[in-house]
C-alpha cells in the first residue's frame, strides 16, 4: 500500500514537472546548416532530452558490437576455467577413491585448461606417485619446488617418494629443506626429530623439543615427558663413561617427571657407585612409594655393595612389609628370601598370591621353593607346568619386543618412548624356556627370574 502511494505521488510530481517545463515562457533560436528553428523553451528542453537519449542508445549498441569479440572470449575463458576446476575436483575425488589412473588423466586435463594452476600439477604428481611412476612424479615435484607457493608441498611429496623407495638419506634431506622453509611444518619436524632419535643425537633432539610450542595442559605434559625421556637416554648413554654428567641428566629428568623409574634407577646406581648409599636409598624409597616398581625394590636391596644375601633380605624388608601389598612387592621380597635360603619366609610371602590366578613369575618361584626347601622335584615340576599356562607378568615391552631393561627407543620402529611396563601381548621364548627346564637346583630356577614382574594394578612410570 505504501509503495503504491509512493508511486502515485512520484508520477504526479514528474507529470507536474514536465507540464511546468512545457509551459515555460520564451523561445529558443537554433540555426543549423541555414535552417532556423524557434521552438518554445519547454519544447526545446524536451527535444534536447530526447536527442540525448537517442545518442546514448546508439552508443550502447555500437559499443556492444565493438566489444562483442572480447565478451565472447571472456565467456570461453570462463567456461574453460570452470571445466578445469571441475576436472581438478573430479581428479581429487578419483585419487581419494583409489583410482589413480583416472585421477592422473583428469589432472592432465585440468592442467591443460588451467596451465597456471599449481594444484593441478601437484595432483598429477600425487597420482604418478600412487601409480608407482616414480620418475614422472619426481619430475613434477622438482618443477614445483621453484615456486614458493608449492615448494613445501613438493618437498613433502619427494619425502614420501624417498621413503617409499627406501632412501632414508634422501627423505631426511627433503625434510630438512622443508623445515628450513617452514619451521612450523609438523611432518618435517617429526621426520627430522625421528632421525635424530634413531641416531642417538640426543642433544639436538632435546633442543628441538625445547623449541616446541605447548599451549594446552596436555601439550605441556607431553613436552615434559619427551624432555624427560631424552634426558634419561643421555644419562643412560653416559652412565659408564661420564657418571657425573649422567647423574645431572638423570636428575633433570626426575625434575620433569618426578616418578620416572628409568631415570631414578640410573641416578641411584650412580650414587651407589660413588659411595653415596644414603642418597640412593632415599631416592629409591621415594620412587618405590610412588610406583611400587620391582626394579626399584631390587636395587634398594642391593644398594650396599658386597652385602650378603641375609643383609639384602633385611634391607628389602625395610620398604616391603609382610603381607606384601601387591604381587610385585611379594615377588621382590620372596626373591631376596630365596637368595638367603629362608624358605619358610619365601613361602609365607608368596602364599597369598599362589592361588588360581598365580602368574608365571609366582609359579616359577614356588617351584624353586619346593625344590630348595624339600627337594621335591615332583611338586617343582607341577609348578613349572602350571607356569607354562599361567598369565604372564609385566615386563618392559615395545612393539612386540621384550627387554630386561628400559630403552629410550623401540628396536623395531625407532620410536621414542615406546617401552612400557606391561603384560606383553605376543608370546616370547619365556614359555619355551620354562617347558625345557627341569629342576636341577636353585641356580637353574633362579636363572628364569631375569625380570621382576609388577602387579597389573600398579602403573609405574
Amino acid at each position: 500500500m505504501i509503495r503504491l502511494a509512493l508511486w502515485i505521488v512520484s508520477s504526479l510530481v514528474i507529470a507536474a514537472l514536465g507540464a511546468w517545463i512545457m509551459a515555460l515562457p520564451g523561445t529558443l533560436t537554433l540555426e543549423i546548416a541555414g535552417y532556423r528553428m524557434q521552438p518554445r523553451l519547454g519544447t526545446a528542453v524536451v527535444l534536447f532530452l530526447v536527442t540525448a537519449f537517442v545518442v546514448i542508445v546508439l552508443w550502447t549498441v555500437i559499443r556492444r558490437i565493438i566489444i562483442a569479440p572480447r565478451i565472447m572470449a571472456r565467456r570461453r575463458a570462463a567456461k574453460k576455467r570452470q571445466q578445469g576446476v571441475d576436472a581438478l575436483s573430479d581428479a581429487f575425488i578419483a585419487l581419494q577413491a583409489g583410482d589413480p589412473g583416472r585421477a592422473r588423466a583428469l589432472a592432465k586435463e585440468a592442467q591443460a585448461r588451467l596451465p597456471e594452476n599449481s594444484a593441478a600439477r601437484l595432483l598429477e604428481a600425487r597420482a604418478d606417485l600412487a601409480l608407482g611412476d616414480m620418475p614422472a612424479a619426481r619430475e613434477h615435484y622438482r618443477s614445483l619446488i621453484a615456486s614458493e607457493h608449492t615448494a613445501l608441498a613438493a618437498l613433502a611429496g619427494l619425502h614420501e617418494q624417498a621413503r617409499a623407495q627406501n632412501r632414508p638419506e634422501a627423505a631426511l634431506t627433503f625434510a630438512r629443506k622443508a623445515l628450513a622453509l617452514a619451521p612450523d611444518s609438523q611432518w618435517a619436524s617429526s621426520a627430522v626429530f625421528d632421525d635424530l632419535v634413531k641416531r642417538g643425537q640426543w642433544a639436538e633432539a632435546v633442543a628441538m623439543v625445547n623449541l616446541e610450542a605447548a599451549a594446552s595442559r596436555e601439550d605441556k605434559a607431553r613436552k615434559r615427558r619427551r624432555q624427560a625421556v631424552i634426558e634419561t637416554a643421555r644419562a643412560r648413554e653416559a652412565e659408564t663413561s661420564q657418571p657425573l654428567m649422567a647423574l645431572e641428566h638423570a636428575l633433570t629428568a626426575l625434575k620433569l617427571l618426578p616418578d620416572f623409574v628409568p631415570a631414578a634407577l640410573i641416578a641411584a646406581r650412580i650414587h651407589i657407585n660413588q659411595g653415596e648409599t644414603r642418597k640412593a636409598m632415599s631416592l629409591l624409597r621415594r620412587i618405590w612409594r610412588a610406583t611400587g616398581h620391582p626394579d626399584i625394590a631390587a636395587l634398594y636391596a642391593h644398594a650396599q655393595p658386597g652385602a650378603s644375601a641375609v643383609e639384602r633380605l633385611k634391607r628389602a624388608q625395610e620398604i616391603i612389609e609382610i603381607p606384601a601389598p601387591h604381587r610385585a612387592a611379594a615377588m621382590t621380597l620372596a626373591r631376596a628370601a630365596i637368595d638367603a635360603y629362608d624358605w619358610p619366609l619365601a613361602r609365607q610371602i608368596l602364599t597369598p598370591f599362589a592361588g588360581s590366578d598365580a602368574t608365571q613369575g609366582i609359579a616359577s618361584l614356588m617351584a624353586e621353593i619346593e625344590e630348595g626347601e624339600h627337594g621335591d622335584q615332583g611338586k617343582a615340576r607341577e609348578w613349572l607346568t602350571r607356569a607354562m599356562r599361567a598369565p604372564r607378568d609385566p615386563v618392559w615391552t615395545a612393539d612386540g619386543m621384550i627387554s630386561d631393561e628400559w630403552e629410550p627407543v623401540s628396536p623395531v620402529t625407532g620410536r621414542l618412548d615406546a617401552f612400557e611396563w606391561k603384560v606383553p601381548v605376543s608370546s616370547t621364548s619365556r614359555s619355551t624356556a620354562l617347558a625345557a627346564m627341569v629342576p636341577g637346583g636353585s641356580n637353574d630356577l633362579a636363572a628364569q627370574q631375569t625380570v621382576l614382574p609388577l602387579a597389573p594394578s600398579e602403573n609405574p612410570q
